[in-house]
């Protein structure tokens, strides 16, 4: 039953994602708002906004054994399933990927960065100083969006149940709106502990997915490696796509008439390798649950 509870959340969800509904970084950032008053000297601490984000998940845990034990767990499906609607989605990805596109094809850089800037950690605007590095940041910035929106919650939920889920989702919403800049940096260090793991997991789908032999040969030296997890997905991303998809320079070199047209098929490219990569999660997680081991 949770793998159709997944399945319908998901669904759901990108439907939201498509017509650019219910964002929800305005709640996270309303529960951390206890977090702009701290003393001073204190600003780098990370226990309030851990405790905001893992008291909740703890609860969730508790709740979810003591209904397996009375067995009546059917009772906790519906606050997963909307729970899971608010921890997914990338609304409005849709709208700006297909502005920047159509800017790119009309060789309008300047108004391809307007509509993507937005959407890019402000730490890394500043290196968007060409349309071939434009691109590139921007293709990472969706895979990372998309793993820590989709992939991450499915990971965790999968494996530990919706309180997990609500922990490593928890942690990249702090990293990303706990109002302490400096506590933001070590909770970088603590989502990039949760991530580790399903980053590396998806980079092997990537293969599976995409270009197999492509992804032997350069993208499985990341998954025992210390780089980041933008980094994984951005080189496992790469190696199994084929067409230079993620090599602006290369598809310029090979194929100098058809720059107008590079982004908008990079962008394809991207979108269809992660649909099929979660197609392969999905159909895996169903034949766990087939298998009795879920």
């Amino acid at each position: 039953m949770a793998f159709v509870i997944f399945l319908l959340a998901y669904l759901l969800r990108r439907r939201l994602d498509n017509l650019a509904h219910q964002d929800h970084d305005g709640l996270w950032r309303r529960l951390f708002r206890s977090g702009r008053t701290t003393t001073p000297g204190e600003e780098s601490r990370v226990w309030p906004g851990l405790l905001l984000v893992g008291l909740p998940a703890l609860l969730l845990v508790l709740g979810d054994h003591l209904l397996t034990a009375a067995h009546w767990r059917i009772l906790g499906y519906p606050i997963e399933f909307v729970l899971l609607v608010v921890l997914m989605g990338v609304p409005g990805w849709r709208q700006h990927l297909e502005a920047y596109t159509m800017a790119w094809g009309r060789g309008d850089m300047q108004g391809a960065w307007h509509h993507i800037r937005d959407s890019l950690p402000e730490r890394h605007r500043a290196d968007a100083v060409t349309p071939e590095a434009m691109h590139l940041l921007l293709s990472r910035q969706f895979l990372a969006a998309v793993f820590e929106r989709y992939f991450l919650v499915a990971f965790w939920y999968v494996v530990g149940g919706i309180g997990f889920a609500l922990m490593a989702r928890g942690i990249i919403a702090l990293r990303d709106h706990w109002p302490q800049v400096a506590a933001r940096k070590r909770f970088e260090r603590w989502s990039e502990l949760v991530s580790w793991l399903p980053s590396r997991v998806l980079s092997c789908t990537f293969g599976l997915a995409g270009d197999l032999s492509g992804w032997l040969r350069s993208g499985r030296s990341t998954l025992l490696s210390v780089i980041s997890t933008e980094q994984t997905l951005i080189v496992g991303a790469n190696s199994a796509l084929t067409g230079y998809a993620l090599d602006p320079a290369r598809f310029a070199e090979l194929h100098p008439d058809e720059c107008s047209r590079f982004a908008d098929r990079s962008v394809i490219a991207v979108r269809d390798l992660l649909n099929r990569s979660m197609l392969i999660w999905i159909c895996a997680i169903a034949l766990l649950v087939i298998a009795g081991i879920l």
